[in-house]
């Protein structure tokens, strides 16, 4: 007997496991461009998503070359090996946009999100939350007799984690900046 040809997303372990060989899967990619530092790129961009119905899952935007007048969108998206394709494609053909990459599939890369997130609580609720964000690595960049402001960075799924900790403690509050992504190696 053949040995089995299993696709990605699926499992050796169990006959129950096995996703049907012929069935889309979903994907998690991360792409990043260099787009033209002007007025109305970052609506272009994101109309290319929102005009097909493709979900963004994070979006970050920054200027990274002043003298070229350059910017770097890190856009993290879902779809089908097909769909992931399609937008790299339509991407790659908009005027503004100099080179896309998509970091999933170069290789490895380094990934990493801020957050900071606001904690009011008093007596031994206060001091768990110092704790547990001394554990998680987490600064405290504001302090009042109420309530602690924390600054945390590091992969999305640690910063649901801690989040999802602060809950029961007090968490008011969380802003997050998406997810920053660069290639490793020499490239």
């Amino acid at each position: 007997m053949p040995p089995l040809k299993l696709k990605k997303g699926s499992s050796k372990h169990s006959a129950y496991d096995l996703k049907d060989p012929n069935a889309d899967h979903i994907e998690r990619h991360t792409l990043a461009c260099v787009v033209s530092n002007e007025a109305g790129v970052l609506a272009r961009v994101i109309g290319l998503f929102s005009g097909r119905g493709y979900n963004i899952e994070s979006l970050t935007v920054a200027e990274v070359d002043h003298e070229g007048h350059r910017s770097r969108i890190t856009v993290v998206t879902t779809g089908t090996p097909a769909v992931i394709t399609q937008i790299k494609a339509q991407l790659e053909r908009m005027v503004p946009v100099y080179d896309v990459h998509d970091l999933t599939e170069e290789g490895a890369s380094v990934e990493r999100e801020l957050a900071l997130f606001k904690v009011k609580g008093t007596g031994n609720d206060r001091i768990e939350a110092l704790r547990l964000a001394e554990i998680f690595r987490a600064n405290v960049v504001d302090s009042t007799l109420e309530s602690f402001i924390f600054e945390m960075t590091g992969h999305s799924e640690k910063i649901d984690a801690f989040a999802e900790l602060m809950r029961p403690l007090g968490l008011v509050e969380q802003a997050r900046t998406g997810i920053a992504a660069l290639s490793r190696g020499n490239e």
